[in-house]
């Protein structure tokens, strides 16, 4: 399986990554989070990373902690991509308002999607490949279960100066099988399943247990020279299990699975979860 990167842009850049951290830069703002993917040594002492960071996460547990002020900075403030705009704040889970290793979909999408075709995002978060489909004229139909994360998503839309895209608040895979039902089809699906959680009604949700299901909806949702594109972040689900279960439900497209990865500027790579792509 070969590596498929994210190259960073302008204004984001990962400057180095080890020890479980990275140091990242987001427009003139530089944080320093836990990566456990970053599990070798960094090339930058971790002194430097102190003294040219802005902010600091320290973890209180895997899934939450708190930001350190290591620097005089703004809390919340904006990145552009390809004239997109984003407004980036500090979270209790860690997380800015972007995963900058999907730039590499990003980009996918922009070069496949077409103006007035219908687009899904699924597990969308704050928006990124709803705003791209929506930059190039798609009708886009954005869905996740948090309210909070819609409204950042909507933000987003209003900075880039855009309109227009569907808001659907509402679990991701039971709004795509009501899809489904209703015979509703779409040109570009885009899936960022977590790997691991709760449901609104205390399920647990397992991307292991849960894919061949994810698979076969999208494949019932999408029009014959449509696009998929599928991120997993599990050990448990690698490209051996994978492929058989794609190649089940398209077995005349093109299949591409391959391990999402970023690079920084001082050489380190870090390998996030299997991306696959159907076309």
């Amino acid at each position: 399986m070969d590596r498929l990167f994210s190259e960073g842009w302008k204004d984001y850049e990962l400057i180095d990554a080890g020890g479980s951290k990275k140091l990242e830069r987001w427009g003139k703002i530089i944080t320093i989070r836990p990566d456990r993917n970053a599990y070798f040594k960094s090339e930058i002492g971790f002194g430097k990373w102190q003294k040219m960071a802005h902010f600091e996460f320290v973890e209180d547990t895997h899934t939450k902690g708190e930001w350190r002020s290591l620097q005089d900075a703004p809390e919340q403030w904006e990145i552009e991509f390809n004239d997109l705009v984003f407004n980036l704040k500090l979270t209790k889970f860690k997380h800015v308002g972007l995963f900058p290793e999907q730039q590499t979909n990003w980009e996918f999408i922009n070069k496949h999607i077409k103006p007035n075709r219908k687009f899904l995002n699924l597990f969308a978060y704050t928006g990124a490949a709803s705003l791209i489909a929506r930059s190039k004229g798609a009708d886009v139909f954005h869905c996740d279960s948090v309210k909070q994360v819609i409204n950042w998503s909507k933000e987003n839309m209003q900075l880039s100066n855009l309109d227009n895209i569907h808001w659907v608040l509402e679990d991701a895979l039971k709004f795509a099988q009501r899809e489904v039902k209703r015979g509703n089809q779409y040109d570009g699906i885009v899936m960022d399943p977590p790997a691991f959680g709760l449901g609104a009604k205390k399920e647990r949700w397992k991307i292991e247990n849960r894919f061949p299901e994810l698979v076969k909806t999208a494949s019932e949702l999408l029009t014959k020279n449509g696009f998929l594109i599928i991120n997993t972040y599990s050990p448990r689900l690698t490209d051996k299990e994978i492929l058989p279960i794609v190649k089940k439900y398209f077995p005349t497209k093109t299949i591409e699975v391959n391990k999402l990865s970023i690079k920084s500027t001082s050489g380190k790579v870090i390998e996030y979860g299997e991306l696959t792509r159907v076309w």
